[in-house]
């Protein structure tokens, strides 16, 4: 996700790009402040100056953004598939047209260079694209049952009322995936992004109101109180589905909150990826997958490679060559050009990041490079290389959510493999060997939802993303996407004589 044209932005273009964006809710196709007048601020992470203030959801505006999805629902239901997905182009258009300015505003609102927010409006417009064209393949059937005397009719429909709660690292693609399937299912809907980075789903919130979507299908409530404004949504009973992008523990707590109502719910949640490295993997095709793996959005990736599991007798070559290249990328704002890092989301991830390696070094990590944050204004955390990281260090078991790479060894398969599935977690493993044999038996054997085989980006709009254990529940995107938003209903027809 790199694009060398990228060049810095000026003073005048961030004025721009922010003062273009609605700051209200969104509800009911229209914009407005939130009931209280309350605001909440939307900091430059790598400054950690304010942007810009945006309305400040209390519970009642989101009951309202509720009815609102409610009231549109019946209507946008039966709204022809081939409407719904014209919607959806005509928004991916918009959002590539836009492509440079949608790039500046989640920079500046999230920290990652500008190059990486090109990256991730493309693959986040892919979404719609991909769903527009999901929208008219929505099928069903008719068969006869084997006795012979009736007949089996099988229906797709909209699940209905849709609550969907999005993160800060991804703020634009975590919202398309979502949005998307759902459109195209005909499903009408109230987002909640997160209080970090709003900005993203209220341009994408404008994008898709000129792009033709009803008033009402889309309602969009920024909240400094997401517990406040959307438990109540949940427990409501109008809603039907759940769909939320975020931590373990979170999820735990909106899985509880969703029974009470019996809500279809997908849950994408964290991860503690393993990144295994055989004695006869291409090391530099490993090197250049682990810097993907580990790189992308500054480690702040729940794909991110958490775990190096590199074999004996090459680690210290991994260790080498994956240390040369972190010590070449450069540290900065992400609207300046040249820059490859760039802050993380506050200063309580950049300090979770350095308690992780502190402990792992008081356990006798060794540190080749990095090891500390950026002295200076905003969350930077220099690119650090561990060797000889303890498996019981703390970052083998928690999420590092940082540019840092924790490299341990491994000596057997069997070791491999067992240090790889020792974690609660089963979002995405990553595994490279030049073997075809041993590529097959140990993609089987790893305990994830996706895995990377010789390679170190497993994302993709066209294939279905998600996980096991307590890493999440169904899948979004790929020809599965859109069944999540989807009932099946049975129609038993009698035959007579």
């Amino acid at each position: 996700m790199t694009n060398s044209a990228v060049t810095s932005s000026s003073s005048a273009d961030e004025a721009r790009v922010v003062d273009a964006v609605p700051t209200g809710l969104f509800i009911g196709g229209t914009w407005r402040p939130a009931t209280s007048g309350a605001t909440l601020t939307v900091d430059d992470p790598a400054t950690g100056k304010a942007l810009c203030e945006v309305a400040d959801a209390a519970p009642e505006d989101g009951m309202d953004a509720l009815a609102a999805a409610v009231a549109a629902q019946p209507s946008f239901a039966a709204m022809p598939p081939r409407e719904r997905g014209e919607i959806l182009r005509r928004a991916y258009e918009l959002m590539m047209e836009r492509i440079d300015d949608l790039a500046l505003l989640m920079t500046l609102e999230m920290g990652k260079p500008l190059a990486e927010s090109r990256g991730e409006i493309s693959y986040a417009a892919e979404f719609f694209r991909w769903f527009a064209e999901e929208a008219v393949r929505i099928d069903g059937g008719y068969a006869t049952a084997p006795n012979g005397t009736s007949r089996f009719l099988v229906q797709k429909q909209p699940v209905g009322v849709c609550l969907l709660i999005t993160p800060w690292n991804f703020p634009m693609a975590m919202g398309t995936r979502k949005i998307g399937p759902a459109i195209a299912a005909g499903c009408a809907m109230v987002l909640k992004p997160a209080a970090q980075t709003p900005l993203s789903m209220h341009a994408l919130a404008a994008i898709l109101a000129e792009s033709g979507l009803p008033g009402g299908v889309l309602n969009l409530v920024t909240t400094s109180d997401a517990g406040g404004v959307m438990e109540p949504l949940i427990r409501d009973g109008r809603a039907r589905k759940l769909s939320f992008t975020g931590s373990t523990p979170v999820g735990r707590k909106l899985l509880e909150q969703a029974a009470d109502k019996v809500l279809r719910t997908s849950m994408e949640l964290g991860g503690n990826a393993p990144f295994l490295v055989f004695d006869d993997a291409d090391l530099d095709k490993a090197v250049d997958g682990a810097m993907l793996a580990k790189m992308r959005n500054m480690g702040e990736a729940c794909t991110a490679a958490n775990r190096f599991l590199v074999h004996r007798s090459v680690a210290d070559a991994f260790a080498d060559k994956l240390t040369e290249r972190m010590s070449a990328l450069s540290v900065g704002r992400g609207t300046d050009d040249g820059v490859d890092v760039g802050p993380l989301v506050d200063a309580k991830g950049r300090d979770k990041v350095a308690d992780l390696v502190k402990d792992a070094v008081d356990r006798g990590a060794a540190v080749r490079i990095g090891g500390e944050p950026v002295d200076g204004p905003g969350y930077f955390y220099r690119p650090t290389v561990l060797t000889g990281v303890p498996l019981e260090a703390r970052l083998t078991a928690e999420e590092i959510f940082g540019p840092v790479a924790a490299i341990s060894v491994f000596d057997t398969e069997d070791e491999a493999v067992a240090a790889a599935n020792d974690t609660e977690f089963g979002l995405v493993s990553y595994l490279y060997t030049e073997n075809v044999t041993r590529a097959l038996r140990v993609s089987e054997r790893l305990e994830s939802g996706m895995v990377g085989l010789n390679t170190g980006l497993v994302s993709n709009p066209a294939a279905p993303f998600g996980g096991i254990k307590q890493s999440g529940l169904g899948r979004e995107g790929g020809s599965v996407g859109i069944e999540e938003y989807l009932e099946t209903k049975y129609v038993a027809i009698g035959f007579g004589g």
